[in-house]
């Protein structure tokens, strides 16, 4: 009888240990954790920028672009998620990834695992776009590269990846096609010696692919005479340069970064070359290369993925909210593409209702911005991810003018051609 005494004690005290235990997790688990969705007071949206190292001012300004867009979701109280009948503001969890390859990729891993973020914006170039894009698909987190165009990014059928830049074959195939229209217009001879100078990556790879393709497909205006890759970071091209000069080419196209660009106009102009037209890629109307070159910036054209030239309402208002923002003027098209970046993923999460990942990834999918700052005012992700908005060409003028010369609907000014001795 004792022992059935004790017997029915442990039961009862097992039982009331068991739905204390219960009791417990029902009240902690929904707050506890950094992906408990009912204690949750904000959104963590991890970005990944270089704001050190070679790539610096580039990931500065698309950084810059990004915490405005943050800056007035959070003003409008956040964005509203209905499964939790309620708006959160962004928190930005902000890594500098110091230009460096292993590093960017590594962040962007820590901001998807320990951070728990919904979503990662960021990448900027190829090379640190190339090392982030692999971490998506594997933690099941949204990306979206705000400054990285390459076709292998978006080639592997990753599911989770999006870009807010147009393809750089696509840039190569414009910059042929206004080329092309300036012979049109009779400013340019047809057959024209071309020179191609090409970063060692497959943005430079890229770029070529888009102008050759354009100059098969038109044949008798331009002849490709030499092309050779250079590595990013050189600071000498002196010898690259010199085999340019021996083709005695007409036009002189470069695909380049920023300071590759610096370095490799400054010592261009040091050859005494002079081409009827000259171009590094999308690259050229930026302040620090007019500051560290001056007039030998002048008709220099790049195809770009944005500008402030644009005639729409909302790229005004951006304009002047950034100049508020920042204390200086949108620089080329760096924080153009990253603040709709961010405004398309604020979108798609408000859309989902939730904060589930792959509900936002679903909605980033088909979401659309039809205000977008981009050319053609429409922002939509292609099937691989990335969009594929046209480019503009712009022209360097005399007195730090920039004026949009192509396509023609969007022109601010005339294209000068061939370019002034």
């Amino acid at each position: 009888m004792a022992n059935c005494t004790k017997c029915k004690l442990k039961e009862w005290y097992s039982l009331s240990a068991g739905l204390l235990c219960l009791l417990v997790l029902a009240l902690v688990l929904p707050g506890c954790g950094k992906g408990g969705q009912s204690g949750t007071n904000e959104i963590a949206v991890g970005v990944v920028l270089p704001i050190t190292g070679r790539e610096a001012k580039p990931g500065l300004y698309q950084r810059e672009g990004i915490d405005l867009a943050i800056h007035q979701i959070n003003q409008g109280g956040g964005i509203f998620i209905k499964e939790l009948g309620k708006k959160l503001p962004v928190k930005e969890v902000f890594y500098d990834d110091g230009s460096d390859q292993a590093k960017s990729a590594g962040l962007v891993e820590r901001a998807m695992t320990s951070d728990n973020v919904v979503a990662v914006v960021g990448g900027y170039s190829t090379a640190l776009g190339e090392a982030e894009s692999v971490m998506p698909d594997r933690y099941q987190t949204p990306w979206i590269t705000t400054g990285a165009a390459a076709s292998t990014i978006f080639g592997h059928g990753y599911q989770y990846i999006f870009g807010t830049l147009s393809p750089t074959d696509l840039l190569g195939y414009t910059t042929a096609e206004f080329l092309g229209s300036v012979v049109d217009h009779g400013k340019l001879k047809k057959g024209l010696k071309l020179a191609l100078v090409l970063e060692n990556t497959d943005h430079g790879v890229d770029y070529g692919k888009g102008i050759d393709k354009w100059i098969q497909e038109h044949p008798g205006y331009f002849n490709v005479v030499f092309s050779e890759k250079f590595d990013l970071g050189s600071t000498d091209f002196s010898g690259l340069l010199q085999k340019v000069k021996n083709t005695r080419a007409d036009i002189f196209l470069a695909d380049a970064h920023l300071q590759d660009y610096i370095t490799m106009h400054r010592q261009y102009m040091q050859t005494g070359m002079h081409h009827q037209m000259i171009s590094y890629g999308a690259r050229g109307p930026e302040s620090d290369a007019r500051k560290a070159l001056g007039d030998a910036t002048n008709y220099i054209f790049a195809g770009i993925w944005w500008s402030g030239k644009l005639p729409y309402p909302q790229v005004k208002k951006f304009a002047a909210d950034y100049q508020a923002s920042t204390g200086h003027p949108p620089d080329s098209w760096y924080p153009a593409t990253a603040y709709d970046g961010m405004r398309a993923l604020a979108a798609a999460i408000e859309r989902a209702g939730s904060l589930n990942k792959t509900a936002i990834r679903d909605q980033l999918r088909t979401v659309e911005l039809n205000d977008s700052l981009l050319p053609g005012q429409v922002l939509r992700f292609g099937k691989n991810g990335q969009i594929n908005t046209p480019f503009v060409i712009v022209q360097n003028k005399p007195g730090d003018k920039v004026d949009i010369v192509y396509p023609p609907d969007a022109a601010t000014g005339e294209a000068i051609a061939p370019n002034p001795r």
